[in-house]
């Protein structure tokens, strides 16, 4: 599904955001990736989504070489891929209900199936009542629940989300993660960013943690609230 191999990434002629990183994601798992802010995390989840590519070393994805695909080429890998980055870019022109509609109209689905879908995303994330409200009107908690009911609408295989929790109280936090786990229960691969400790001890079956520039497995672990641990 994923495999990275002597991966480096730097920007400019700056020291390595990203060194010599080497690990691999089967199908179906649920990871979090864990560090101190600055450590990578970001870089990480940005190659994986094919929104950079590695200065040395591979990233595959999909079966795909996210450095030898073509950039023309790379919005279709992303397609597969359901992304929430922390700068969210939802579409301040446009309604909330129409955010989350908008990649399934991009995407080609038939307008009644697009309806039906972006409502059920909508009331996935809890923004039920919220639909006609622009970006800009929500606050940061209910936009990071958008961009993820954005994310989620067009049911990839592939789901990334970066500190997807960050502006959220703890239960609501808890609710969101609840979400993601839902997709991965049915076989979509997750792959969440955080550094809430109690969120990672709570729900993470593996752990990558991103420190010093490359990544260490934390291996395989048992969640406190229970649940599968996926191969």
């Amino acid at each position: 599904m994923i495999e990275f191999q002597h991966v480096f990434k730097s920007y400019g002629r700056g020291i390595d955001a990203l060194a010599n990183v080497t690990f691999g994601i089967a199908q179906g798992e649920f990871v979090f990736v864990s560090g101190p802010s600055g450590a990578g995390k970001s870089t990480l989840l940005k190659l994986i989504a094919g929104l950079d590519v590695p200065n040395r070393g591979t990233v595959l994805v999909n079966g795909q070489n996210v450095g030898k695909l073509p950039r023309r080429l790379r919005p279709y890998l992303r397609r597969a891929i359901g992304t929430i980055l922390q700068d969210v870019h939802l579409l301040n022109d446009r309604s909330a209900f129409d955010n989350v509609l908008f990649p399934l109209i991009v995407a080609g689905h038939a307008r009644s199936d697009a309806l039906r879908r972006a409502r059920a995303a909508i009331e996935r994330v809890g923004l039920s009542g919220k639909e006609s409200l622009r970006p800009e009107e929500l606050s940061g908690g209910d936009q990071q629940r958008l961009a993820i009911a954005r994310a989620i609408v067009n049911r990839p295989g592939l789901l990334i989300a970066d500190e997807p929790t960050a502006n959220l109280d703890r239960d609501s936090a808890r609710r969101i993660v609840e979400v993601f786990r839902d997709f991965n229960r049915v076989g979509v691969t997750t792959i969440l960013a955080t550094h809430d400790d109690t969120l990672i001890a709570d729900y993470a079956t593996r752990v990558l943690l991103v420190k010093d520039r490359t990544v260490t497995d934390g291996g395989k672990r048992t969640p406190r609230l229970g649940g599968e641990v996926r191969a």
